[in-house]
């Protein structure tokens, strides 16, 4: 199980791996757990998906990642925005925001870490690495 408080998540009493350091803040970086039995990375999960093991490491992602699946929502929205499922470097799959028009989004784009919150729906926003240079399509 997990506490979350400002600016550390630490694993409840009986092991030490999952905490992290308290003075670090971690507006930039994406928090996930990796199983320490079968190193399975996840990303909020109180069991492994894989050996539903409970010893859980919290970790620290680089924030690289690619777009995995992308779709445009226009529901619950003035405007149009993207919702986008990546995957991340470290093997663990994580729904945010990409920046960019929704259109110009697709599958196999690199994305970096942009804000680790959107201020309105609490995902992770990204942006793109490298620019697409499409044909048109």
């Amino acid at each position: 199980m997990y506490h979350h408080s400002g600016t550390a998540v630490q694993q409840a009493a009986g092991s030490a791996t999952g905490v992290l350091e308290p003075g670090v803040p971690d507006t930039e970086a994406i928090l996930f757990q990796r199983c320490t039995w079968c190193g399975t990375a996840m990303y909020h999960r109180v069991l492994c998906p894989v050996c539903r093991g409970s010893d859980l490491r919290t970790e620290r992602s680089d924030g690289t990642g690619t777009v995995r699946h992308s779709t445009v929502v226009h529901r619950n929205t003035p405007a149009a925005r993207n919702v986008s499922l990546i995957e991340m470097a470290e093997g663990f799959v994580v729904r945010g925001r990409v920046m960019g028009p929704p259109i110009g989004i697709h599958s196999g784009d690199r994305v970096r870490l942009s804000t680790a919150k959107d201020a309105v729906r609490g995902e992770p926003v990204f942006q793109l690495v490298d620019e697409p240079y499409r044909a048109w399509t």
